[in-house]
């Protein structure tokens, strides 16, 4: 039932749905005032979620700090999230744009600040059964010369709720006590972070796969509207709105 409810919370957390909603309601309502005032909240809409120099601040102060490598400490275990792949319809898997968090454990891996990775995470589809993401995961892991003895999966978990559930599972039959280290998204990290801790995990953090950086100006990413933010934004908001609902839950 959680995992239903979080799909569809993030389908109404998307700012392009709203505007097609109200572009629908619209053309259906018969009152001309009240068209106009569905028309200026649509234009307000379109005008805020799709404004680089509104969204850029506000990303960066949600994402979790960068951490130079050589800070890092040495970690008996990495706890790699997945959400990185997705798969065609031959279950052929393919890295998306938070590739990123595998780039970073891989390097965490081979500089010995990690000395074995767990990667947990199965399908997020719902309507379609593809290979779990943490298999796809260790596949690569191996081709790029991480041993096999070093790789542990967890295959089941859909969301960030049961990757600390069945995360805490291994954990506690490998007897790891001290801290490990947790992998995931720079957005994704408070919400990760909060989650993981109410499962009683003991970790550190590492972000990977920043989605703002601190960058000169320039006129074209700070003024100029960009559509591909009307998804972006829901991304935020779904971290945001996550944190609030799994500190209730």
């Amino acid at each position: 039932m959680f995992f239903m409810l979080s799909k569809l919370l993030f389908f109404i957390l998307v700012p392009f749905n709203w505007i097609i909603i109200l572009l629908i309601s619209i053309y259906v309502v018969k009152s001309a005032k009240l068209k106009r005032k569905l028309g200026f909240i649509t234009v307000f809409i379109a005008l805020v979620f799709t404004n680089p120099w509104l969204y850029k601040p506000a990303t960066k102060y949600w994402q979790a700090d960068f951490k130079e490598l050589s800070s890092v400490k040495n970690h008996e275990l990495g706890i790699l999230l997945t959400g990185m792949v997705q798969f065609d319809t031959r279950n052929q898997g393919f890295f998306g744009s938070t590739a990123d968090r595998f780039i970073q454990t891989a390097t965490l891996y081979h500089t010995g600040k990690i000395k074995k990775i767990l990667v947990t995470g199965g399908s997020g589809s719902v309507l379609h059964t593809y290979k779990p993401e943490a298999v796809f995961l260790k596949e690569m892991l191996l081709k790029n010369k991480i041993p096999e003895k070093d790789i542990i999966v967890e295959p089941d978990s859909r969301n960030t709720y049961e990757n600390a559930i069945f995360s805490k599972r291994i954990l506690d039959s490998l007897k790891i006590n001290t801290p490990s280290l947790l992998i995931t998204s720079a957005l994704h990290m408070r919400r990760s972070e909060a989650v993981f801790k109410k499962a009683g995990i003991q970790f550190d953090s590492y972000a990977a796969d920043f989605k703002v950086v601190d960058e000169y100006f320039s006129i074209d990413d700070k003024l100029i509207p960009d559509g591909k933010l009307l998804k972006e934004w829901s991304y935020l908001i779904k971290e945001v709105i996550g944190l609030w609902v799994y500190q209730l839950y």
